[in-house]
């Protein structure tokens, strides 16, 4: 592995821990200045711990790995049956109520205040400026996280007197003087930061200029979208055009683009594609990833949207007719062409069985690398479209312990193959928060909105080109799409498959406000892929081979939760959650709550 930046991750914070050291330096009965305690003043007058302050925040604030596929139609987790009450449409205050956290809004107020007190013989005025960039960078960061759930909240840039409890109680700005405060930081960030930095075995990891133009195009992109913009204001799509494009442009200017092998993205580390990064390292910062490993936890099973939303090598959809199925003969092709004629990125996000098991486990009982894994079904008894009628081949013919889950299907994307069971916690997969692939299709979203239809389409064919689609004889990857409307669907379905388990699905569907897509599914569907009743198959065998594929046919499963009444049914009428009760009444109601839930504050405002 790289050797990478260290930022710490554990959450006691700086001043917690210089509080503990001070208690430990300072003898009692002595009445003198002892020059070796740590003292919350003295930080500013070391620049080894100024900056170990500034990466505190950046350990607490740099996202990392999701695994948030049950949020929206990408995947379930091992125990089913588990939407939330506001994907059934339960919506109170109490099950969509959001908290606000401002304990490191606090802290980067409380760093913004204090370098500016810095001598330049501490930190020099160049690098001094960077961290300053670097903290406005965070502050939006956090502010927007927040502000994109429920939109305008208290802006407070400085530090609070605590004992003025008059000022404490700061009202909800309005989400228009929040967007604005957002990108003024943003702004500030990006006409200081470096576009790379010089050092990059010591500072690869850190906010660079591109990174602060791709996120300034990301939150006006979702501001000029219908969460944010309902009446469609076409200035503030201009605006996100002109920041996706700069950002764009800058980062191609600076060496950044698509990486040439998709699934190599989350494997040859510190490519050209990745912008903003968690670096994961053992020892210090490892990642643990057994909850996605097959016979682990089994979370983000991708189920039947997602396995028929990567279409065929010739850009073509992966289509399936539920009626045909019991046709011998179309449901034989349905699986070659679901198995061998994909868009090569399938194979990069999804596991599946009949292929060999991708991990070095070594367990009794258990899986084995190179050995394949038949996480595929027998049926048992009963109605062939429920999941109840079916057990995992694991089970009914390996005697496999371990949990097979409800699909059949994993989460491929990133995973640490190098990691067996016993050393689960030592994954070392780096999560790149922001692609290159993001920015320009950001830039191509806003393209198709202000009419720019060439530009828009150029993105697409960009995007399968580099996934390995083929171009056909037209040179459109499949793309068909012409008007608007078409482009803008096709933008949602290829943003479904690119960003796959990345965290992007469930807030795409939310600023798109297009939540009716799932509650039009609503149950959670799926295929099994089930053995014949008189066939076997062998721990060496394949399932991309014809004639072991021939031992197989696909059968339709309209719920994987087991429960056709447990479904997507949204509350259209819901689309930014509550504030905390609980904090109103701590503000002495100087907050307000949002119109949605009987309050007074209009999040579009």
């Amino acid at each position: 592995m790289n050797s990478k930046i260290r930022f710490s991750t554990y959450g006691a914070g700086l001043l917690s821990v210089i509080l503990i050291l001070f208690g430990q330096a300072c003898k009692k009965g002595l009445d003198y200045e002892n020059k070796d305690a740590i003292v919350p003043d003295k930080v500013w007058t070391d620049a080894n711990m100024i900056s170990a302050y500034l990466n505190d925040i950046y350990g607490k604030l740099m996202p990392g790995w999701p695994i948030d596929g049950t949020d929206s139609d990408e995947a379930m987790n091992a125990d089913g049956h588990n939407l939330s009450e506001n994907q059934r449409g339960i919506t109170t205050v109490e099950n969509t109520h959001m908290d606000l956290d401002y304990e490191y809004i606090d802290r980067i107020n409380y760093f913004l205040d204090k370098i500016a007190t810095v001598s330049n013989t501490i930190v020099n005025e160049s690098l001094n400026k960077r961290y300053v960039a670097e903290a406005k960078f965070w502050r939006a960061w956090k502010y927007w996280d927040m502000v994109k759930q429920v939109g305008g909240i208290p802006l407070i840039l400085h530090v609070q007197d605590p004992s003025d409890l008059s000022k404490l109680f700061v009202p909800r700005n309005k989400t228009a003087e929040c967007v604005a405060q957002i990108l003024k930081d943003l702004d500030e960030a990006i006409a200081v930061l470096p576009a790379a930095y010089t050092d990059a075995g010591k500072d690869y990891g850190r906010i660079t200029k591109i990174a602060a133009m791709a996120v300034k195009g990301r939150v006006l992109l979702w501001y000029a979208s219908p969460l944010f913009n309902p009446s469609n204001d076409k200035a503030r799509w201009q605006a996100a055009y002109d920041a996706n494009k700069a950002a764009k442009d800058a980062g191609i200017a600076a060496g950044y683009g698509l990486f040439e092998n998709f699934k190599n993205i989350w494997y040859q580390e510190r490519n050209k594609e990745v912008i903003m990064v968690n670096q994961y390292f053992y020892p210090g910062h490892p990642i643990d990833l057994t909850t996605l490993k097959a016979g682990g936890y089994n979370e983000n099973q991708p189920y039947l949207p997602m396995l028929l939303g990567f279409p065929k090598r010739d850009g073509s959809p992966m289509d399936m007719d539920v009626s045909k199925l019991s046709d011998p003969a179309y449901n034989s092709q349905f699986l070659k062409d679901f198995y061998l004629n994909r868009d090569p990125r399938f194979y990069a996000t999804v596991f599946f069985g009949g292929v060999p098991y991708v991990c070095p486990d070594q367990n009794a009982n258990t899986y084995r690398k190179g050995e394949t894994y038949w996480c595929v079904y027998r049926h048992i008894s009963g109605n062939p479209t429920e999941r109840a009628s079916y057990k995992s081949v694991l089970v009914t013919d390996f005697n496999r312990s371990g949990i097979p889950g409800f699909v059949g299907f994993y989460d491929r994307k990133g995973l640490d193959t190098t990691v067996a069971d016993e050393n689960s916690g030592k994954g070392q997969t780096d999560w790149p928060e922001i692609r290159f692939a993001e920015v320009l299709m950001n830039y191509g979203e806003c393209a198709n909105e202000l009419g720019q239809t060439s530009e828009a389409l150029d993105v697409l064919h960009q995007i399968r080109q580099r996934a390995g689609i083929m171009p056909g004889n037209a040179g459109t990857y499949g793309i068909t799409a012409a008007t608007k409307a078409e482009i803008q669907r096709a933008y949602m379905a290829e943003r479904f498959i690119e960003f796959a388990f990345e965290g992007k699905r469930s807030g795409d569907l939310r600023r798109w406000k297009r939540y009716d897509l799932l509650n039009t599914m609503g149950t959670r569907q799926s295929i099994y892929i089930v053995l014949q009743p008189d066939k076997k198959v062998a721990g060496n065998e394949l399932i991309l081979n014809d004639t072991t594929r021939a031992k197989f046919y696909a059968a339709y499963i309209a719920s994987i939760d087991g429960d056709i009444n447990h479904k997507f049914n949204y509350n259209l009428a819901h689309w930014f959650p509550a504030l905390n009760p609980g904090q109103i009444s701590q503000s002495k109601n100087v907050l307000q709550q949002n119109i949605e839930w009987g309050g007074n504050f209009d999040p579009l405002q």
